[in-house]
């Protein structure tokens, strides 16, 4: 193929058999007439010469075929590339799709890890809870079993009372509203329900548009658990305290009863034989304290047996003569001992102590006892004479008024008759005698007893 411009009609056209020949090169005569139309043909075709002949083709289908030979040389590059290289291709294609694959499995193994260690947390903070929540349940349980057992304690002192004692206040612990465990007293049925994260609103202020995390909430649970563990603690101290007050009480209150029966010198034997016994039976149950006995369970079986010693130690005491006969502040007129007869004036011995009283007023008997005299004795004018057991005995004369009969059986402060000024008396008082195996002793003495045990 050749491309010829204007001047391509100048220029001789040789075939391959004209070689050798001489050839004319003859030139179109200027006069020769040319269209203008052919003229600009001829410079824009494209001669294709081939064995001799030639095609003429214009520019634009030149360009078509050029272009075509061209897409085609290109696409079939291209194809043989693609299949040079295909299996590298397909290699590369393989393995990043591989590669994706695998990135994919293991974010999902990864996500999946994270859930697992999620839920087991979660398993592991509710088994925890559980268990702190049973913790508190049985200490519950036994602190109101300690509080019952506290407040079943009688009143052991009988008529001899200690001063008052405040009370132990349990204040209210800073714990939730629902549930409170303090006071003790109280009843409290903890659960563990499953919107317990919700039961922490009322702890916090309530923030709009704002949700708390797990953590959150975890921590939350916590806290209300261990204030709740605070609060028993505070409650289980209180509780040991009072025992060991009650146990100090009791041992301290024992001790006094017994010295004070020796100061007197008074028989213990005698006075507890001589001691009335109610009816009282029963199989013979010994005491047991369990292996899980704690410190509370074996001071309050101490506190038990020291109780019972004091209940034994007041039913002897009720047959001692140390309270006062008379209501009011004491008074005496006379003592006991050597002093000037009020009628002779001569030294004479005064075998008990006169309380200054008003006709009328109340006598009451400082032990219980049995009525053994009622009525006029001589110089003690209207007396009454009750007998305590074991060689203890009370007088009481120059009474105006008599109000028990011989053999009638009194008990601490009843009425055995009125003040009054009979038998040999200058005035209104109450001769008051205390004797031992029916010798005359120191009603004092048995007074200064009785402020010994009621100052406990």
């Amino acid at each position: 193929m050749s491309h010829r411009s204007g001047h391509h009609a100048e220029y001789p056209q040789h075939h391959p058999h004209d070689r050798g020949h001489a050839h004319s090169h003859r030139r179109a005569p200027a006069s020769h007439p040319a269209p203008a139309a052919a003229s600009a043909a001829s410079q824009s075709d494209y001669t294709l010469v081939h064995a001799g002949k030639q095609v003429r083709i214009g520019p634009v289908v030149f360009w078509i075929v050029v272009g075509t030979v061209s897409l085609l040389g290109a696409w079939s590059a291209a194809t043989a590339t693609y299949f040079a290289f295909r299996d590298d291709v397909l290699t590369r294609l393989i393995a990043r799709q591989a590669e994706m694959q695998y990135a994919y499995e293991d974010r999902i193994a990864e996500l999946r890890a994270k859930v697992d260690r999620a839920t087991s947390r979660q398993l592991l903070d509710q088994e925890q809870f559980d268990q702190k929540l049973d913790q508190i349940l049985k200490r519950q349980t036994a602190l109101e079993g300690r509080a019952t057992a506290l407040g079943s304690m009688p009143d052991i002192t009988g008529s001899i009372r200690a001063p008052a004692r405040a009370p132990v206040a349990i204040e209210p612990p800073s714990a939730p509203s629902t549930p409170k465990p303090s006071p003790i007293s109280d009843t409290v049925i903890f659960t563990a329900p499953p919107d317990r994260e919700a039961r922490l609103e009322s702890r916090s202020p309530v923030m709009a548009n704002v949700q708390p995390s797990q953590a959150t909430k975890l921590a939350g649970v916590d806290n209300v658990l261990t204030r709740l563990t605070r609060s028993l603690d505070q409650v289980e101290a209180r509780q040991l305290a009072m025992l060991s007050s009650a146990e100090e009480t009791l041992e301290s209150k024992l001790r006094r009863m017994r010295g004070v029966i020796t100061d007197l010198g008074l028989d213990m034997g005698h006075l507890e034989a001589a001691a009335p016994k109610g009816g009282m039976g029963g199989p013979f149950v010994p005491v047991k304290l369990g292996a899980e006995s704690g410190p509370f369970e074996r001071q309050l079986y101490r506190i038990s047996i020291t109780r019972a010693q004091v209940e034994k130690m007041n039913r002897t005491l009720a047959l001692v003569p140390y309270r006062k006969p008379v209501i009011g502040e004491v008074e005496f007129t006379s003592g006991f001992g050597v002093r000037s007869d009020p009628f002779l004036g001569r030294p004479a011995m005064h075998t008990g102590l006169d309380f200054r009283a008003a006709t009328g007023d109340p006598v009451r008997v400082t032990a219980n006892g049995k009525v053994v005299n009622a009525g006029w004795a001589g110089g003690y004018g209207r007396m009454v004479e009750v007998d305590h057991g074991n060689g203890l005995s009370t007088r009481y004369g120059h009474l105006s008024e008599i109000n028990v009969k011989i053999g009638q059986q009194v008990k601490i402060g009843d009425i055995v008759g009125e003040v009054g000024s009979t038998g040999r008396s200058t005035g209104p008082h109450l001769h008051y005698e205390t004797r031992i195996d029916g010798e005359a002793v120191d009603p004092q003495k048995f007074l200064r007893a009785g402020v010994r045990l009621s100052a406990g």
